[in-house]
C-alpha cells in the first residue's frame, strides 16, 4: 500500500521520562569554570602550544598525524586528569571492586587481545545475573585509555547497581576505522557469551560510550544491525556522540560550539579514517549515514546530549531518525551544559547528568 512503512522489529515504547526545559543560557558555574580554563592558555607557553596544534592540523602525512595525536593526548590528559582525581570520585572508587581484566581475542586487525577492565560495586559483589554496562571511553577516537575513565565509571557502577566493562579499544591513528569499532563489537559478543561466568544477566546488557566513545558505540550498533545481532543487547546509550561528517559542512549555519570545534573535528575524522574519501558513505565511519533499513534494526536507544554540545545537531538529527524508525527510547538534553561538563562533579549540570543516567538505567536496563 502506498505510504505504508514496513517495520523489521517491534517499535520501542518510550516512558517519556526526560523533558528538561532549555533556556539557551549556559549555567553560571560552568561559564565561570570555562573562563578559568581559557586563562590557563593565555600565557606564552599556552599560546605557543595552541599555535603548534593549529599548524599541524593542515598536515596529513602519517608521521605528522601521529605527532598531532600525541600532542592532543597531552592536552587532554592535562585537562581530564585533575578532574577525575577529585575526592568525589575517590569516594566511589572505595565502593567498587576491580575485577580481573578480560582479554578478548580478535583477528580482524592481526592477533590482538582487547583488554576490558571490570568494575563491580561492593554491594552486588558475589551476586549473579547483575545488569551489565559495556563502555567505550571518550577522547575523539584518538585520545585516552580505558583506565583514564575508571573514576567516572566507578560512579556509574555504584549509582546504577551494575557491573561495568570498560573496553580499551585501539585508537587512531595507530588503528584505523573499522578496526576500532570492531574491537568494541567483539567485546560485546564475548561478554554476552560469557555472561554467566562474569556474573551478569545476558538479557540485561547495555552498551554505551561518550564523545568519541559514543561514536564507537554507534558503530557497534551498526555492526549489530548488519549482522542481525541486535538481540545481543537490551539497551544502547551513546552519549554526546560523534555521529557524522557535519563538521565538513558550511560553518555559518553551525551553532557557536560547532563552529569553534569544526576544524579540529575535521582533523579528528581524518585521523580515524583509513581513507576518508573512500569511506565517506560508510556508516562504520559515520554512523549517522546508516540506512533506514538498518536503523530499524538498532537496539532500543537513549541518546544522551547536552544543550551546548558541539555534536548537538548531528545527535538530534539521528534521534529524529531513530524515533521515526521506532528505536528511540529517549533523547536526553541536559540544560545549560557543554561537552563533558557532566563529568565535572562541582558543576550543577553534572548532578542533573548523573541523575538522568541513573534514572535511565534503572527504568530501561535494570527493570
Amino acid at each position: 500500500m502506498l505510504g505504508r512503512e514496513e517495520e523489521t522489529m517491534p517499535r520501542v515504547v518510550s516512558k517519556n521520562l526526560f523533558n528538561f526545559p532549555l533556556s539557551g543560557k549556559m549555567d553560571e558555574d560552568l561559564v565561570k569554570m570555562q573562563a578559568g580554563v581559557t586563562k590557563q592558555y593565555e600565557n606564552e607557553e599556552g599560546k605557543a602550544f595552541s599555535k603548534k596544534l593549529q599548524d599541524m592540523q593542515a598536515l596529513d602525512d602519517p608521521e605528522s598525524e601521529l605527532a598531532y595525536a600525541k600532542m592532543f593526548r597531552q592536552m587532554v590528559d592535562g585537562f581530564m586528569g585533575p578532574i577525575l582525581q577529585k575526592p568525589y570520585f575517590v569516594k566511589y572508587a572505595e565502593q567498587t571492586i576491580v575485577g580481573e581484566t578480560l582479554k578478548v581475542p580478535t583477528t580482524h586487525d592481526g592477533d590482538f587481545a582487547v583488554p576490558v577492565e571490570v568494575y563491580i560495586p561492593k554491594k552486588i559483589a558475589g551476586e549473579k545475573a547483575n545488569p551489565a554496562y559495556i563502555y567505550a571511553h571518550g577522547g575523539g577516537g584518538y585520545c585516552g585509555t580505558a583506565a583514564d575513565y575508571k573514576p567516572w565509571l566507578d560512579v556509574l557502577a555504584v549509582e546504577g547497581n551494575m557491573v561495568v566493562f570498560n573496553v580499551d579499544y585501539r585508537i587512531a591513528p595507530e588503528t584505523k576505522c573499522p578496526n576500532n569499532v570492531k574491537d568494541f563489537y567483539e567485546a560485546i559478543k564475548y561478554i554476552k557469551v560469557n555472561a554467566e561466568s562474569l556474573g551478569v544477566d545476558p538479557n540485561r546488557i547495555c552498551i554505551a560510550g561518550d564523545s568519541g566513545g559514543g561514536y564507537i558505540c554507534l558503530g557497534a550498533m551498526v555492526l549489530l544491525a548488519q549482522n542481525d545481532e541486535t538481540d545481543l543487547v537490551k539497551l544502547a546509550i551513546p552519549g554526546i556522540p560523534m555521529v557524522d561528517d557535519y563538521c565538513f559542512s558550511e560553518p555559518a549555519s553551525m551553532t557557536k560550539e560547532e563552529r569553534t570545534a569544526h576544524v579540529w573535528m575535521r582533523k579528528c575524522w581524518k585521523l580515524i579514517a583509513a581513507d576518508l574519501e573512500a569511506q565517506k558513505d560508510d556508516p562504520l565511519l559515520f554512523p549517522g549515514k546508516v540506512s533506514d533499513a538498518l536503523l530499524e534494526k538498532f537496539p532500543p536507544t537513549i541518546i544522551n546530549e547536552v544543550e551546548f554540545d558541539m555534536f548537538i545537531t548531528e545527535s538530534t538529527r539521528l534521534a529524529t531518525r531513530l524515533r521515526r524508525a521506532g528505536r528511540l527510547l529517549e533523547l536526553i538534553v541536559i540544560p545549560g551544559a557543554t561537552h563533558i561538563s557532566g563529568m565535572m562533579p562541582e558543576l550543577e549540570c553534572s548532578k542533573v547528568w548523573i541523575g538522568a543516567l541513573r534514572t535511565a538505567i534503572e527504568e530501561y536496563l535494570v527493570n
